[in-house]
């Protein structure tokens, strides 16, 4: 099959490898419809994580069943599925409490830039959707995989209510998806912090009522200013960097809560600083696994459309020009069918 692999900074290519195959009872193997590139892969390709040997690259992904171990019992060949990023049990104690990214059984699908992909724990990470989607839905029901499912985790553990103001720190697949997500939990006020034109269109398209463009402290001060000095109730942050973390701490009123789902780099938070300043913080990797469910419900009754988060669809074979255009800011995010 052809598969994604990452050499190092900056070189992407498709190769030839092995077909996957069961290797555990509770594995299934996918016939990959469509998967993408993440803006967490960029990482890799910009070389901020070491790469120091050719390896697959991808966590995205919808697809058909091919084949179930024997111990799988909650989907079947044939079906078209989604799962999550991380491969979780759905049954122990983490997972039943909503946490689902850290399963005390977790595993790690990879390589899912390809034409099939082995998942681990398949019962409890893949969802089969009611029926086999129309070609429109399958962006949207891709989002699901991980960006959809983590912005919509941002906007949980930001505890966006109905009638709040909600600020959405980040303008990439995850930070759009957050506006929708806002939305739909009921904010009445949607700030989304972006400084590119297209992206504030989208944004706006998605439910924002208001842009900043502004950054760091510049940006925390126009916050404050549409806020009567307050600050949001809710603040989503989707970078992942210092500035983007400050950002979103100083933005939030007393009282208010920030949910962190960008990876972070580098970040660190001052102690003192956030005893003083009454605000609630959580976040982590998304448990996508946990609103799986309700979202492919949303998608499919039209209640959401992430999928317009991709401006770029490329075969597979053009994969390494989807992350050159992520990297350049040409794209938002780069769909791949293979």
């Amino acid at each position: 099959m052809r598969a994604t692999i990452i050499h190092a900074p900056g070189d992407i290519r498709v190769e030839n490898a092995p077909e996957p195959t069961i290797t555990a009872p509770t594995d299934a193997v996918i016939r990959t419809v469509a998967t993408c590139v993440c803006g967490s892969d960029l990482w890799d390709y910009r070389g901020i994580n070491p790469v120091t040997e050719p390896h697959p690259i991808g966590h995205e992904y919808v697809g058909i069943v091919e084949e179930v171990g024997s111990d799988v019992s909650t989907v079947k060949p044939g079906q078209f599925v989604i799962g999550s990023f991380i491969a979780s049990d759905n049954t122990c104690p983490i997972c039943r409490a909503g946490y689902h990214t850290s399963c005390m059984h977790r595993d790690f699908p990879n390589g899912c830039q390809a034409e099939y992909i082995r998942i681990p724990l398949a019962d409890g990470t893949l969802v089969a959707t009611p029926e086999k989607p129309s070609e429109e839905l399958i962006p949207s029901l891709l989002t699901l995989s991980d960006v959809m499912g983590t912005g919509w985790y941002a906007a949980k553990a930001a505890e966006v209510k109905p009638g709040s103001t909600a600020v959405v720190v980040g303008d990439g697949a995850v930070g759009l998806s957050g506006v929708i997500a806002a939305r739909q939990l009921g904010a009445e006020r949607i700030i989304a912090m972006s400084r590119h034109e297209p992206r504030q269109k989208l944004a706006l398209e998605f439910g924002a009522t208001d842009i900043v463009s502004e950054r760091g402290e510049e940006g925390v001060a126009r916050i404050k200013e549409l806020t009567d000095g307050i600050g949001a109730d809710s603040v989503l942050e989707c970078v992942g960097t210092q500035q983007s973390m400050h950002q979103a701490l100083l933005s939030t009123r007393p009282g208010g809560n920030v949910g962190f789902v960008g990876l972070p780099h580098d970040v660190a938070v001052d102690g003192q600083e956030l005893f003083f300043s009454h605000v609630g913080l959580r976040g982590g990797p998304a448990p996508v696994r946990a609103f799986l469910p309700d979202l492919i419900e949303r998608v499919f009754s039209g209640r959401i459309n992430p999928g317009r988060v991709f401006d770029l669809t490329l075969p597979l074979d053009e994969v390494a020009e989807g992350y050159k255009a992520m990297d350049e800011r040409r794209a938002i995010k780069a769909l791949l069918r293979p």
